[in-house]
């Protein structure tokens, strides 16, 4: 009897446990994809709300843009995702509070916001 090599069982054994192995990888592929995809999409409206609310900052404090409300910014495609855009108002005394609020929907629906504060 020849004890040198592998039976045909260790060899399907080894082979079971590396299957499993290669599924778990493929399966946390896919979650590193949809999270690379997430990034993408909050970077993209960051970006977006960022850059108007600091044009927002540089108008004059009795701008139509300006007064107390909620205004609907319209909707921006990018990379193939709409981004509804809108901002509120709200005067308090000498200062304004402007509220900038991104919305997507790439499987789920996703909001950020942004925040700034401009005294009169």
């Amino acid at each position: 009897m020849n004890n040198k090599g592998f039976t045909l069982v260790e060899v399907l054994i080894g082979l079971i446990i590396l299957a499993i192995g290669l599924l778990a990888i493929a399966g946390m592929q896919i979650v590193a994809v949809r999270g690379n995809f997430f990034s993408h999409y909050l970077t993209q409206a960051s970006y977006v709300g960022q850059d108007r609310l600091e044009l927002l900052n540089t108008l004059p404090v009795d701008s139509a843009e300006l007064q107390e409300g909620n205004h609907n910014d319209g909707t921006t495609t990018i990379s193939g995702i709409a981004f509804d855009r809108s901002y509120t108002v709200v005067v308090a005394g000498n200062i304004r509070t402007i509220t900038y609020t991104i919305r997507w929907n790439d499987g789920m629906n996703r909001t950020i916001s942004f925040a700034t504060i401009r005294s009169i």
